[in-house]
């Protein structure tokens, strides 16, 4: 942390700058004070010289976007929309304040990590890794000053290339030349980067935080790119307890290396957040962490009284002290100096990447800069700027196709992408002929290739291969909503390309985005962590409200039940093949025999047409039962085979008793008596309805079916919905009940242990009933109303409900794992983590129909697992918007499970993978 510089901005937008923390090739982060809150927030802020390009003001939003949709775990949330300095002469954008050290800065003062450390930091990494890899995404932000340590675990500051570059500068006409610090076999050999490229980059951070050095980027210069692609790293001062992982992340093939997800749990099993909760830093780094805690509030609290020249002094004199005493300058630290033009290809370290280079820079050797270009005279460096840039960026030789107007796409369905792009993170080619590469650029031809860098590092005297890819897009191609999938590995605005060297061109044309455009990924689901191709992708109409309730219609139709009435989307193509206005509201789309879906509606009951889902059947309220002419709107409780079983209610008048002689007669009392019904949906008809307790108020008292037995149904009441005095009755213990499927008696009515109203429970066919109990998971025999066996939890953490299949009982807790446990024993076969973040609710388990794959469920992704033995496969998320500027969408995702596939949900789109 050092004192403003006389050029620095003292605000931005409701933020009073206050000192400099650090700086990268692309930005400068500030330490600043909320005016509102007066609390202390890091502004990131452009770079002057590079803000003037668009190109680079798109991609800088794009990563903004990025970090906000990535909040949670370890990353910090925004305090504003990445957008909300888009007019603005500086773009920026803010977050709350942590002390943290960067990781070259901490390697810089102490020396290597001890293994416990690196190993929480890899675990945490991992973790947002998956996350990112989940949408299908390439991250490339990682880099030893992009990873901050902090008092609880890791931090990420950069969320794309542009934050992690090594040196960025601008190019003529437009374009933003961007340098990367480290680079993978793949890049050196020209090819797009993919989600094990971020793997590959991990591990030679891992290893530079357990042994100072980076493997493979020391030594002669020359040999760097060659060491990459083809060079065994040299890791025998890692500890031994990570050197196979960090050696798997290290190989050579993509293909061969590890996904984050198993990386994290190799690492760290109860997860990075678990393992460093009794500290985490070596103590050295932790006070020094504390102390720049300290003077960070100190500044704070100076400038909260900044009104005057003297106030600011305060503020600049505690500003310029280095923090904790640590003899490491700040990345952006250092005087004021006059800025100097950085030849083509001058290796820059972040700390003076477009600002204030040091006469004499000494070699990096913490990155993969590899060696001192600037001894290069400047040349064409067609191995890497010049791999697969879009026609509208370079230009067209003479006899190529002509290219798009500036912003021009491919013609393609409103709101629609192409479905079969690459999985890369450069925009596949419009249809037509592949751009040849130019001889030479030429800065005074139109169109031209810009002047590029000279190369990185001469391989061999031989060029490397240049693959020129590019999709044809047709109009028989499928396609996906644009908001629909981050499966493909998009990596921002038009025009990104990496190389051997790894370079980036981001041009100054009209063709680049707003924001990575989300495409279809080729992988298929060998690919770890990747999820499968949808067969395809339904997006209910934005005209219409989202769905309340989806159903699998005899494994052809998906029903969907909202304000708007019943919808029908195939499950073979989906696409809608009908609507029906009269189940406005409805639940529990069920199959009645292979010719009528039933609906419950506040209207009435439904039978409706699969063909057209027009109602050929009506049966209201006031009809399914002969005995109850005022009943209510019924609540669903369950089903099975043709048996529905809901609840009831109805208002009776109950007359005052015949008075006492010489007394006046009272007043007639309206009170609500409730009823459970069964009811046969083929036959249209009342099996039997019984008496329970009346719900609170007048409303129908809702209940959930907690599990259907051979002879009987078990049922507890929503606790929201119990009367004032079950309530007290209860004691806040669960009262379930049981009943003759036959008959409607009532056979029991028990309380279990000290399960709460509220507790995750259900039932199986075995006579066993699981509860959450406290943070413990309890089986219970409900004839005798004993536990049978318990598996402990961890604290704060409670089970959900679980999922149970054959002799094993999935599992679900809030610590967002699910498991595997024996039904009869309660022994854990295996315990895994989704990685999502820690949120209030337990992820919602299901398992297809094979009984194979086990899918979790929560607010932030679907995670599926090998149900045998845990593997997990994969993760999906989808980008939550309609468009990069439109509303975040927070509904959780659901799940459910056809013969060939499961259906995710989320909000008002619907994909089906194919699972196991």
């Amino acid at each position: 942390m050092e004192a403003l510089r006389q050029d620095d901005p003292r605000r931005f937008g409701p933020y009073t700058v206050l000192a400099r923390l650090r700086g990268t090739a692309g930005s400068v982060q500030y330490l600043a004070r909320d005016a509102a809150s007066e609390e202390a927030v890091v502004v990131t802020a452009a770079r002057p010289e590079l803000a003037a390009l668009p190109a680079f003001r798109r991609r800088f939003q794009a990563e903004a976007r990025t970090a906000d949709r990535l909040t949670g775990g370890w990353v910090q949330p925004q305090l504003g929309g990445p957008d909300a300095a888009a007019d603005e002469e500086l773009p920026w954008t803010a977050g709350p304040y942590v002390p943290a050290m960067t990781l070259a800065e901490a390697i810089d003062a102490t020396g290597p990590l001890p293994e416990r450390t690196v190993r929480i930091l890899g675990a945490g990494l991992a973790e947002t890794l998956s996350r990112v890899h989940a949408t299908g995404t390439v991250f490339q932000g990682l880099a030893p000053r992009t990873v901050l340590l902090a008092e609880d675990g890791p931090r990420l500051t950069a969320f794309g290339p542009l934050g992690a570059a090594a040196a960025a500068e601008a190019r003529p006409g437009g374009q933003l030349s961007v340098r990367l610090g480290y680079l993978t076999p793949e890049q050196v050999a020209g090819e797009e980067p993919g989600p094990a490229s971020d793997l590959f980059v991990l591990g030679l951070l891992l290893a530079y935080a357990a042994t100072g050095t980076t493997p493979l980027a020391d030594g002669p210069a020359a040999e760097g790119a060659e060491r990459i692609a083809r060079t065994a790293p040299e890791l025998g001062a890692v500890p031994e307890e990570l050197r196979d992982l960090i050696a798997r992340c290290l190989e050579k093939a993509p293909a061969d290396r590890p996904s984050a997800g198993t990386v994290a749990a190799e690492l760290a099993l109860e997860g990075a957040a678990g393992l460093a909760k009794d500290g985490w830093l070596p103590e050295a780094l932790a006070a020094a962490v504390a102390e720049q805690g300290v003077r960070a509030r100190e500044t704070v609290a100076a400038g909260a009284l900044v009104g005057t020249a003297g106030g600011a002094a305060v503020v600049a004199g505690a500003a310029a002290e280095v923090v904790a005493g640590a003899a490491v300058e700040a990345e952006a630290g250092g005087p004021a100096r006059e800025p100097v033009d950085i030849p083509p290809g001058t290796p820059a370290d972040a700390s003076t990447a477009g600002s204030a280079p040091t006469p004499a820079p000494a070699p990096d050797t913490q990155t993969a800069q590899l060696g001192n270009i600037g001894r290069h005279a400047p040349r064409t460096d067609r191995p890497t700027t010049q791999l697969s840039v879009p026609q509208e960026l370079t230009g067209q030789p003479a006899g190529a196709a002509p290219p798009l107007p500036p912003g021009a796409t491919p013609a393609l369905p409103a709101g629609r992408t192409p479905a079969a792009l690459p999985s890369s993170s450069v925009p596949a080619l419009p249809p037509g002929p592949t751009p040849a590469l130019p001889a030479a650029p030429s800065a005074g031809m139109p169109g031209g290739v810009p002047a590029v860098p000279p190369p990185m590092v001469p391989v061999t005297p031989r060029p490397l291969p240049v693959p020129m890819r590019r999709t044809s897009i047709t109009s028989s191609s499928p396609t996906v909503d644009r908001r629909a999938l981050l499966i493909g590995l998009a990596a921002g605005a038009a025009g990104l390309v990496v190389g051997g060297g790894g370079v980036l061109a981001l041009g100054g044309g009209g063709g680049e985005t707003d924001d990575p455009e989300p495409t279809p990924s080729h992988s298929g689901p060998t690919v770890a962590g990747l999820p499968p191709r949808p067969r395809w992708v339904y997006t209910h109409p934005a005209a219409e409200p989202a769905p309340l309730t989806a159903a699998v219609w005899n494994e052809r139709l998906l029903v969907l039940t909202g304000k708007s009435g019943a919808t029908a989307v195939d499950l073979r193509t989906g696409r809608r093949v009908w609507q029906n206005a009269d189940a406005v509201d409805g639940q529990a789309a069920l199959p009645v025999g292979k010719d009528l879906c039933f609906v419950a509606a506040p209207s009435g009951f439904l039978w409706l047409s699969p063909k057209d889902g027009k109602t050929v059947h009506r049966v209201e309220h006031a009809d399914l039962s002969p005995g109850t002419p005022k009943l209510s709107a019924p609540e669903f409780v369950g089903a099975s085979g043709p048996v529905i079983w809901f609840t009831g209610s109805e208002k009776v008048t109950v007359k005052a008793p015949p008075p006492k002689k010489g007394k006046k007669r009272g007043k007639d009392r309206q009170v609500v008596k409730a009823y459970l019904f069964a009811y046969d949906l083929v036959r249209r008809e009342q099996l039997w309805r019984t008496p329970v307790p009346a719900g609170r108020g007048p409303a129908t008292p809702v209940h959930r079916l907690i599990a259907v037995r051979e002879d009987d149904l078990v049922i507890r009441q929503n606790p929201a919905s119990l009367a004032p005095g079950d309530v007290r009755a209860a004691k806040g213990k669960a009262v379930f009940r049981s009943f003759d499927r036959r008959t409607g008696k009532v056979l029991w009515s028990k309380q279990f242990g000290t399960v709460a109203p509220d507790a995750a429970v259900m039932g199986d066919d075995r006579g066993l009933l699981y509860a959450a109990v406290g943070d413990d998971l309890q089986a219970f025999e409900t004839t005798a109303g004993k536990p049978k066996w318990t598996l402990n939890g961890t604290g704060g953490t409670p089970y959900g409900t679980p999922v149970a299949t054959g002799a094993v009982l999935h599992t679900t807790n809030r610590n967002q794992e699910v498991g595997a446990v024996e039904r009869e024993t309660g022994r854990l076969r295996w315990r895994r983590s989704t990685e999502a973040a820690i949120g209030t609710a337990a992820p919602a388990v299901t398992l297809s129909t094979t009984g194979r794959t086990l899918l979790a469920a929560d607010g932030s992704q679907v995670t599926a697992f090998a149900a045998e033995d845990g593997r997990r496969l994969w993760k999906f998320q989808d980008i939550g918007a309609q468009d990069p500027k439109g509303p975040t969408v927070t509904a959780p995702y659901r799940v459910l499970t056809t013969a060939r596939a499961a259906v995710v949900q989320r909000d008002r789109i619907f994909y089906a993978f194919p699972v196991a």
